[in-house]
C-alpha cells in the first residue's frame, strides 16, 4: 500500500500539473532545438503522447487510485539507483534534443511510411504499458517492496520478467524514428545499458525481499528479452 494516501481531487491535481509540466518540457526540447514550429513528425508524437497518457491517468484515478500514486513516485531510496536514473534522464533528454537538431540542420531523410510505422509501434508500446498495470498493482516508478506485494507471473510477465523495462527501451528506440531522426537512435543507444544495471539492481532486491521472486526466476528464465536475456 502506498505510505501517505491522497484523495482522488488531490491526486488528479498532482497528475494534472506533472502532465502538463511533463508536456511543455517536451513541446520546449522539440520545437526549440528545431528551431520551428512547422515540425509535424513531433506534433504528431506529442499528440499520440497525450491523449494515451491521459486517457491512462484517467482510467487508473477511476480504477486504481492507489496503482496511480505508486506510479507518481520518484525518489529513490538507494544512492545508486539515483544515478542511474539521472543516466536514464540524459538518455530522455537526447531521444528529443537531437531529433529536433535533426530537423534544425536536416541531418536525416526518413520517408513518412517510417515516421507513422514508429508512431504505430509507439502506440502498441502503450498497450503493453496497459497490460502490465492491469497484471502488476505494485508496478511503482521506484524500486521498492511493499507490504502484501507478492509476485505476478501471469500476462507480460509470463514472457519476460519485466515487460515494463522491454516496453520503455522499444518505445525509446523507435521515439527518435517517429520524430524523423536516424541519427537520433544512436544518441538512445546508451539507454540499454542503463537500464541492464537498473534491472540487476532490482532483482537483487526483490530476490532478496520478494517472498517467491527466486522461484519465479527459475520459471520466467528471461529478464527482458525473449530467448536472449
Amino acid at each position: 500500500m502506498a505510505s501517505s494516501h491522497l484523495s482522488r481531487g488531490q491526486l488528479m491535481g498532482k497528475a494534472l500539473v506533472r502532465l502538463a509540466a511533463g508536456f511543455v518540457v517536451l513541446v520546449a526540447l522539440l520545437l526549440l532545438a528545431a528551431g520551428t514550429t512547422a515540425y509535424w513528425q513531433a506534433w504528431a508524437f506529442m499528440t499520440l503522447c497525450l491523449m494515451v497518457t491521459t486517457l491512462v491517468l484517467l482510467y487508473l484515478l477511476v480504477n486504481d487510485p492507489e496503482l496511480l500514486q505508486r506510479r507518481m513516485k520518484t525518489k529513490e531510496m538507494d544512492g545508486g539507483q539515483s544515478l542511474i536514473v539521472k543516466l536514464a534522464a540524459v538518455c530522455y533528454v537526447l531521444a528529443f534534443l537531437v531529433p529536433g537538431l535533426d530537423r534544425r540542420f536536416g541531418w536525416s531523410e526518413v520517408p513518412v511510411v517510417a515516421v507513422l510505422a514508429a508512431d504505430l509501434v509507439v502506440l502498441l508500446v502503450y498497450g503493453l504499458f496497459i497490460l502490465v498495470l492491469k497484471e502488476n498493482r505494485y508496478a511503482s516508478r521506484v524500486i521498492e517492496v511493499e507490504a502484501g506485494q507478492h509476485v505476478v507471473t501471469t500476462g507480460p510477465y509470463a514472457v519476460v520478467r519485466h515487460p515494463m523495462y522491454l516496453g520503455m527501451l522499444v518505445m525509446f528506440l523507435f521515439t527518435p524514428v517517429a520524430l524523423g531522426s536516424w541519427w537520433a537512435v544512436v544518441s538512445v543507444l546508451p539507454l540499454i545499458a542503463v537500464v541492464v544495471a537498473r534491472i540487476r539492481t532490482e532483482e537483487r532486491l526483490l530476490a532478496r525481499e520478494l517472498e517467491g521472486y527466486r522461484e519465479y526466476t527459475q520459471t520466467t528464465k528471461y529478464r527482458l528479452i525473449p530467448c536472449v536475456w
